[in-house]
């Protein structure tokens, strides 16, 4: 009896979302006719005509939107991946910080996620621009001679010249997103039981090596859920590269329907283009949660 009431609920919620379905698409459909314009891609293979600020790969204005807009996924994946890993370690380090002995340690990691969760990302993304990096002068500042120099042209970091944008850009994101993971990782420091810190503690271990040898591997079944909502958070949070001119997908997307009125079609690609990050994104986490799950259990 119980399954048959479960059949009928499913059943009555996939038709509800069919009928939904069926009238945003004829919508779609009545509104394209009424333009005269009709779905096509055909306009992917034209020429683009307009310049990218930054490109993964070479490109020039002869080259095809298609192309264009390959250009800023690209560039999209690259500062999602580093902002991902910078993110990452900001938030291990703030989280675990949080149960560190030394009371100035515990106060910084504190007053940094305060700080930083209060303020919205739009707004850092334009103080990271316009205060920390354009107000630089042109001379580089040497931080580390030869590894690290920063200017407001960019920063060059291990050989590497990154883009004022990008670097803007990367900072704001790994910032804002390692205050959000750094709760995450508190909270899944305080689902371990106490007496694994006191068993460590006991064998004189250091705080530094029990919370990395001990309670940090056993936190991390209940790090992960909330750690892959963040991950998909940044990368979602990255179409604000816009604001500070940075050539993302989004940005490309948006001068491809300003030229060619393919809003629809721009934001198709756009839909489908997150969609396929978010999707290695959680099914990368899955598969590492389902390892650690395994492993646990040997």
């Amino acid at each position: 009896m119980r399954n048959h009431n479960n059949f009928i609920k499913q059943l009555i919620i996939g038709i509800i979302v069919i009928f939904i379905l069926s009238i945003l698409i004829n919508n779609l459909t009545v509104n394209l006719i009424r333009t005269d314009m009709g779905l096509s891609f055909k306009w992917l293979l034209q020429p683009s005509g307009f310049a990218v600020s930054e490109s993964t790969v070479p490109f020039k204005p002869s080259d095809s939107y298609a192309w264009a807009l390959f250009n800023g996924w690209l560039n999209s994946l690259k500062v999602i991946v580093c902002g991902l890993a910078i993110a990452t370690l900001l938030g291990i380090i703030a989280g675990t910080s949080r149960f560190n002995s030394n009371l100035l340690v515990r106060f910084i990691a504190r007053t940094y996620v305060a700080l930083v969760r209060q303020i919205p990302l739009l707004i850092q993304l334009l103080f990271w621009y316009f205060v920390a990096f354009l107000s630089l002068s042109e001379n580089p500042l040497k931080i580390i001679n030869g590894i690290l120099e920063i200017s407001n042209q960019g920063v060059y970091l291990f050989g590497l010249n990154l883009s004022l944008e990008f670097s803007a850009l990367l900072l704001g994101l790994s910032v804002f997103t390692g205050a959000s993971i750094s709760e995450v990782v508190r909270g899944g420091l305080n689902s371990v039981p106490k007496g694994q810190w006191e068993a460590f503690r006991s064998i004189g271990l250091s705080e530094g090596d029990g919370m990395r040898k001990i309670v940090l591997p056993q936190a991390l079944p209940a790090i992960l859920p909330g750690l892959t909502s963040q991950y998909l958070n940044l990368a979602k949070n990255s179409t604000l590269a816009i604001a500070i001119g940075y050539s993302d997908i989004y940005a490309i997307s948006d001068t491809t329907i300003t030229q060619t009125g393919r809003a629809i079609e721009g934001f198709i690609i756009l839909l489908i283009s997150f969609i396929i990050v978010n999707l290695i994104i959680t099914n990368s986490m899955e598969l590492i949660t389902s390892f650690l799950v395994k492993d646990t259990g040997k």
